[in-house]
């Protein structure tokens, strides 16, 4: 405990507001109307934080003046909502270059997205292939699918690095192979898996490819098409920019016939029946969507378009790379993931010699208001490939649109007064 109070007080040296004020990239315009620059966020890869001031308008504007719910009425605040809606619908399938709006189904969030997805599809006596990398919103529906309906899976490994082998996905196939689900991006090291090939692969073979896009969606362009995309999983609230509470899957031609829905109810269409309705999205949208949460999705996808995915992964290259370099140049740090940040979204985790994940991430926000996260991050067999499961994780820097050289260089100078700090100690 000498150490974090020792660190607090010392922290003092770094001006923030100052160093906020004379870092505002062009996009932010007057910096007054964004949140204080304080609070040093690093955890978007969790929920993206802020939003843009359109976002927050959005959700206001529903919330005061329409607060309706969608496809239940004819009256005009029902039909503004019912139009933004499918307007959100559209922004999204144009942005994934899907093939047509009503194959986006609005969820709860990313894991409703995959759960959907997986006890959709898989049927008793299936198999499965996965990889170490993925999340526990899929590693978990896939185990209880294995202790309960006999579904047997193959969790394909990962180098170094955390990319998975196409190849190796192609040698865990079997004849039974109905689903291969893989992530994108992974929520640990950020590394980008290679879709496109696992895609090709998967195609051949005649399964269904489900790709979680948690860390990638937003923030890495993505074509469902080239990709080979069958099934593509997301929330709204991180790379989206929108709010918690909204997700989606994208359904692609042909895999409603093999996609079962999971829960039934109402829908404001065909109800003078008690069957679910069969087209797209009825089918799989029972119950009043989260009309606030997705006027807000809506406005965060055109802030997307308006400053372009290339932008966005253009700027998150250049800030990731000055990151993992400012760390693995601190001794006493271990940077993992990819070395090269063209492999990777911008989540950067690092252990550091002498400290805990949990008690350096309470420092940095304790001491510096750089706040990030610490731990397994839902994923325990990438924590076990990367030798970092007994030792309580990593601490996780994941990065948003909206993040500054001068912030990152923050980040860096605070885990360095941290390092300087154990070395001292060391040394007494």
């Amino acid at each position: 405990m000498a150490k974090s109070r020792h660190l607090i007080a010392e922290s003092a040296q770094f001006d923030k507001t100052e160093l906020a004020a004379n870092h505002t990239p062009p996009w932010l315009g007057d910096r007054e109307s964004m949140p204080t620059p304080e609070r040093i966020y690093f955890d978007n890869a969790a929920t993206s934080w802020p939003k843009p001031e359109a976002v927050y308008a959005a959700v206001e504007h529903y919330q005061r003046f329409v607060g309706t719910s969608p496809a239940r009425g004819v009256y005009s605040e029902a039909v503004e909502a019912d139009r933004t809606i499918a307007a959100t619908r559209a922004a999204i399938s144009s942005l994934i270059d899907g093939e047509g709006p009503q194959r986006v189904v609005f969820t709860l969030n990313g894991t409703d997205s995959l759960n959907l997805a997986i006890h959709g599809v898989v049927r008793p006596g299936d198999h499965v292939v996965t990889s170490v990398v993925d999340h526990n919103s899929v590693l978990r529906p896939l185990r209880r699918l294995e202790e309960s309906q006999a579904v047997q899976v193959s969790r394909v490994r990962c180098d170094g690095q955390g990319i998975v082998d196409p190849d190796d996905v192609r040698a865990a196939l079997r004849p039974e192979t109905r689903l291969v689900a893989l992530v994108h991006a992974s929520n640990v090291t950020g590394a980008l898996q290679l879709i496109g090939e696992v895609g090709q692969i998967v195609r051949d073979h005649g399964a269904l490819l489900l790709v979680d896009a948690a860390q990638s969606l937003g923030h890495v362009p993505i074509s469902v098409r080239e990709m080979g995309v069958d099934l593509l999983a997301a929330p709204g609230h991180k790379g989206l920019l929108g709010p918690l509470g909204t997700g989606l899957l994208y359904i692609a031609p042909g895999v409603e016939e093999r996609l079962q829905s999971v829960r039934q109810g109402g829908t404001g269409t065909q109800s003078d029946e008690d069957r679910q309705p069969d087209q797209l999205p009825d089918k799989y949208e029972p119950g009043n969507l989260n009309a606030l949460g997705l006027f807000g999705l809506k406005a965060g996808v055109e802030y997307l378009v308006s400053r372009t995915v290339d932008e966005i992964r253009r700027h998150a290259v250049e800030l990731t790379d000055r990151l993992r370099q400012g760390f693995s140049a601190i001794p006493g740090v271990r940077v993992y993931g990819p070395e090269d940040p063209q492999r990777q979204v911008g989540v950067v985790s690092i252990t550091l010699e002498g400290y805990a994940p949990q008690e350096l991430a309470a420092i940095l926000d304790g001491g510096f208001r750089v706040q990030v996260r610490a731990g397994i991050h839902c994923a325990p067999l990438m924590h076990r490939a990367l030798g970092t499961l007994d030792s309580g994780g990593t601490v996780r820097f994941s990065l948003g649109p909206f993040h500054t050289a001068a912030e990152i260089d923050l980040a860096i100078d605070a885990v360095r007064a941290v390092a300087a700090e154990r070395i001292d100690v060391a040394a007494r």
